[in-house]
């Protein structure tokens, strides 16, 4: 999973924080110690994950709203760095990163069946019409002939669909 992680907070540790959050992911981090900041590089970036300094959102109410609607698809974490150790932030986000990654390929292979559903009904449609045009009486050899062709192309892509016959 590649992308950013951009880590919010006044704090005097949070380059401190940034660098062990990158080191820990091997995602790039960048650190804004203001929402204002942190609101110029989610319209500049687009952000796997910003962590966020729950301060900040108790404290600045009208900026942490401005900010927050600019995170696009970006996972939000809320951390209260008072009480958080820097190893506790990092287990959390390590923890979002897997639990996003995980819904990614459930919502992948979802949409794969969904898609595959979907051709196999059209693949059958196909397989009774080329059918059901070959058995009609008097059909010109150049149209049977590419009538079994269409019927052949049909049954590959139907192996290749994994439809039983």
């Amino acid at each position: 999973m590649k992308g950013m992680i951009l880590l919010i907070t006044p704090s005097v540790r949070g380059q401190e924080c940034a660098q062990a959050i990158q080191a820990a992911t091997g995602q790039p981090t960048h650190a804004a110690p203001t929402l204002q900041e942190a609101g110029s590089k989610l319209r500049e970036q687009e952000y796997l994950a910003v962590v966020i300094d729950q301060f900040l959102l108790e404290a600045e109410p009208d900026d942490s709203d401005q900010m927050l609607q600019h995170l696009g698809t970006a996972i939000p974490l809320y951390v209260n760095f008072a009480i958080s150790g820097v190893e506790r932030v990092v287990r959390e986000i390590r923890t979002a990163l897997s639990r996003r990654q995980r819904e990614e390929e459930v919502a992948r292979r979802s949409a794969q069946q969904a898609m595959w559903s979907e051709l196999k009904e059209s693949v059958t449609a196909l397989l009774l019409s080329c059918d059901l045009a070959l058995s009609v009486p008097g059909v010109p050899l150049p149209a049977a002939d590419k009538l079994r062709a269409m019927h052949d192309l049909a049954c590959q892509i139907r192996e290749r669909l994994g439809v039983s016959a």
